[in-house]
């Protein structure tokens, strides 16, 4: 980067009529910084498009969108390098069943990257939701070589700020991706006869018991009372069935669509 004195010492030669060839030969400068000196003496601002590669990092700029991505990511996400100097490929599985969550991990895509476009990918069953940047990896910094459940996973202290400020959009992307909200049933006996009774309950499963924990972590700052479930194939499950815990996720989270 050459200074302003430099950059007018250069100019005043060209203005003498030497060319560009000689100035640049005797100041070391190429003559394609001083062509462009010609039209804009001031350097151009660069500005990186990434809020976490800026001089001084910030969130993204809308942090309810982050926050539910976030919870997307960490349950049906992936990023991946892409070849040809197309960056990263982040990637959200979501099941053909619920075009609401399709519609809703696109708009949270593009409203965390507004410069990258979106695009689905019909695979067998489900679409995966897909988005190339080279600055994903800036804002999902839990993505490593090998699967998430292999490896540590942590938030950085400006996501759990944004977790901290926005616990049920986080909450929301977990269910939405490794989660759901059944109609369970169970039997009792009334008067002497058993009786079928059903009630509503949510589940988490993660393969992960880091990302349990912050889900857990996050259900205890909103005040919904959880119990630990069965495990199934390795998976930690977590269940969610009190009646009023079941409300208050209603009220935030509600079924898949």
């Amino acid at each position: 980067m050459y200074d302003r004195t430099a950059r007018e010492h250069a100019l005043a030669l060209v203005a003498q009529g030497r060319s560009l060839n000689s100035v640049s030969k005797q100041t070391g400068i190429s003559r394609y910084a001083i062509r462009s000196w010609q039209t804009r003496i001031e350097p151009v601002s660069r500005v990186t498009q990434c809020p976490r590669c800026e001089p001084v990092p910030r969130p993204p700029a809308d942090t309810h969108a982050y926050a539910y991505l976030l919870g997307l990511y960490l349950g049906d996400g992936c990023l991946s390098r892409q070849p040809r100097h197309r960056g990263y490929a982040l990637r959200v599985a979501c099941a053909d069943a619920w075009p609401g969550l399709i519609a809703a991990c696109r708009e949270a895509m593009k409203a965390v990257r507004p410069m990258n476009a979106v695009c689905l990918v019909q695979c067998q069953g489900c679409v995966m939701v897909t988005s190339y940047s080279h600055h994903w990896p800036c804002l999902f910094p839990q993505h490593g070589p090998g699967k998430k459940h292999e490896r540590r996973i942590r938030l950085d202290a400006w996501q759990q700020r944004i977790v901290d400020d926005h616990p049920w959009d986080f909450l929301r992307g977990l269910i939405h991706s490794d989660g759901c909200r059944i109609t369970n049933w169970a039997t009792r006996p009334v008067a002497g006869k058993r009786k079928r009774y059903e009630y509503p309950r949510y589940f988490f499963t993660n393969m992960s018991t880091d990302i349990i924990r912050l889900c857990t972590d996050t259900l205890d700052a909103v005040g919904v009372e959880w119990k630990p479930s069965r495990q199934s194939r390795g998976a930690e499950n977590i269940s969610v069935a009190r009646k009023d815990s079941v409300a208050l996720m209603d009220a935030h989270i509600g079924p898949k669509y």
